[in-house]
């Protein structure tokens, strides 16, 4: 099929849920891709924080090449050989006490998990969410989920979820009752608009829920596998929260979920309480083994440290150059531009320069490259970006005589 074709058949026969941009894409290597036309482009999406190895790194390869031949599903029913030793391998990097894991296929059904172990570990219902936080879109992932272009067309949803304002610890004390389960955090607010929580808002946090005897749950969903310049992004600010939630890189590009807590918590689900086919198939399993082992051996969490501090830098004199930024945040290689206007329109622009990126929220523009960028990279990707910001500057002072301030 031609490019035309291609575009006419996915909109013809796939749920219009995503808003699709014009571009087929066919291969990738790195932090490269390239669409069906031979066209390359610098991705600083990573297929929204997955691709945090790059495209088809050859360990990630081999791995499932290897196991395709071996055994491909393993019901956890079974005991499996591959499943032992991905689990091993994240317990062995997860923050401590951390030691005792569900497997599942994404990150809602994380979320899902961590609900539904709040709730039978505490007895209690209630969960108490942040006001701009995403968690998913299965009913009670999207119960936990702010925005109400999500929530609304699908209530009633999940009771006794409730959200309170964020980055002010006094609005979760205030919000906690006798029913409440959990408090449910993302370390860093992602489609949220990449939002940085301040200096000891979360050890507050973990203080009010100890003292209250709340479960503190980490959705690390985006901020795991050493996006933020550490393994996770609870470490740093050197809290350790009671269950995390995890997914995205954590099978080198494959659907994999995990829900990671204590031992004492976890171990409260009984045979048959929660379940899902898919948990911790042998090929998913050896693509986990694989990316973690790269994850380690490639200290991608110091590069993403190093040179996320650097594109933040280049970033800073783009916002100091031009008017319509109006703030760079982040951490490590989860980055954000916030615009005075909406960014759809930036989007595209880069994609037209071979610039892939993605939003979070209508003014804000998302960066998740993968862990393993480049400095000249990332040096194309500011050039790229001078170069539209300029032109949407432009065009907005032509029609209106002036940019906004």
């Amino acid at each position: 099929m031609n490019e035309q074709q291609i575009i006419e058949t996915e909109n013809r026969y796939l749920a219009n849920v995503f808003s699709k941009k014009p571009v087929v894409l066919t291969s990738g290597k790195g932090a490269l891709l390239w669409d069906l036309n031979g066209k390359e482009y610098v991705d600083c999406s990573s297929s929204y924080g997955v691709a945090a190895l790059g495209h088809c790194h050859p360990k990630i390869v081999k791995a499932i090449k290897t196991q395709a031949e071996q055994l491909i599903n393993c019901h956890g029913t079974y005991y499996n050989n591959k499943r032992a030793e991905f689990i091993e391998k994240l317990i062995n990097i997860t923050p401590p006490g951390l030691n005792k894991a569900f497997l599942s296929n994404s990150g809602a059904e994380s979320v899902e998990c961590a609900i539904k172990l709040a709730r039978k570990v505490t007895s209690k219902t209630e969960i108490i969410a942040l006001m701009g936080s995403y968690h998913g879109k299965t009913m009670g992932a999207l119960s936990a989920t702010w925005d109400k272009k999500y929530r609304d067309p699908f209530g009633p949803l999940i009771p006794d979820i409730k959200h309170v304002a964020p980055d002010n610890p006094d609005k979760i004390r205030e919000a906690i009752t006798d029913k409440t389960a959990a408090i449910l955090i993302e370390p860093i607010r992602g489609e949220g608009g990449i939002r940085v929580p301040p200096d000891g808002y979360l050890q507050k946090v973990q203080e009010i829920c100890a003292k209250h005897g709340v479960l503190l749950i980490f959705d690390e969903v985006q901020t795991g596998f050493g996006r933020t310049g550490k393994l996770f992004g609870c470490q740093n600010w050197n809290v350790i929260p009671d269950i995390m939630c995890l997914a995205k890189p954590f099978a080198g590009g494959l659907p994999i979920g995990i829900t990671v807590a204590k031992e004492s918590h976890m171990s409260m689900f009984k045979t048959g309480e929660h379940s899902t086919t898919f948990s911790g198939s042998p090929i998913v399993c050896a693509a986990g083994c694989a990316a973690i082992d790269v994850l380690i051996e490639e200290k991608l969490a110091n590069k993403a440290a190093l040179n996320g501090k650097y594109f933040k830098t280049q970033l800073e004199v783009l916002a100091a150059k031009h008017k319509i930024v109006k703030e760079i945040r982040g951490l490590g290689l989860m980055l954000g531009m916030e615009l005075r206007y909406e960014v759809y329109g930036i989007l595209l622009k880069a994609l037209k320069r071979g610039v892939l990126l993605v939003d979070a929220g209508r003014t804000v523009v998302r960066l998740l490259p993968p862990l393993i960028i480049t400095k000249p990279q990332i040096d194309y990707v500011i050039t790229i970006l001078d170069a539209v910001l300029e032109e949407e500057e432009n065009e907005r002072t032509n029609s209106s005589g002036t940019v906004s301030n």
